[in-house]
């Protein structure tokens, strides 16, 4: 079921010659299906990497063991190496990523569920938001896909410091 938020995008994307990839974990390719519900999509929407285990995050998307080990797959620095991983991986000129913990369980006190970051890394920028979301595992999901949509809707349209 596509969005306005969706055809948004992929009308700038096509207008401003951009292609796009996705680098995600507590989603699981929601992202992506959600751009590729976009009749046309192919001619800007590059694919997606879904790196959910922290194996997959280092041999897939280049994060590296330190961060993973240090800061954690939900963290500022980890959807930053994601995107980066994901934008060098399929070439793309921009690339989102995010990390949450959707629940019920996986929470701790520093990060509880629905602890969520969404990155973005383009040729201009790297950018990060940070969210603690409060629904149930499909809505922490849902709500988190459509933070990455609007962090590029955003970017696309230049309201990125």
């Amino acid at each position: 079921m596509q969005s306005n938020l969706e055809l948004r995008i992929g009308n700038l994307l096509s207008q401003q010659h951009l292609t796009l990839a996705t680098a995600e974990s507590c989603t699981g390719g929601l992202i992506s299906d959600r751009l590729t519900d976009i009749p046309g999509s192919s001619a800007y929407f590059l694919g997606g990497i879904v790196a959910y285990a922290y194996e997959a995050k280092a041999a897939l998307l280049n994060v590296s063991w330190d961060t993973l080990n240090t800061k954690g797959a939900v963290s500022h620095e980890t959807v930053l190496e994601m995107a980066r991983g994901a934008r060098r991986a399929l070439n793309a000129e921009i690339a989102v990523s995010v990390s949450g913990i959707a629940g019920p369980g996986g929470g701790t006190d520093e990060k509880p569920v629905g602890t969520t970051w969404v990155g973005l890394v383009t040729p201009k920028g790297e950018w990060t938001r940070h969210f603690v979301w409060n629904g149930n595992r499909e809505q922490n999901k849902r709500f988190s896909s459509e933070a990455a949509l609007q962090l590029i809707l955003d970017y696309l349209e230049g309201k990125l410091p």
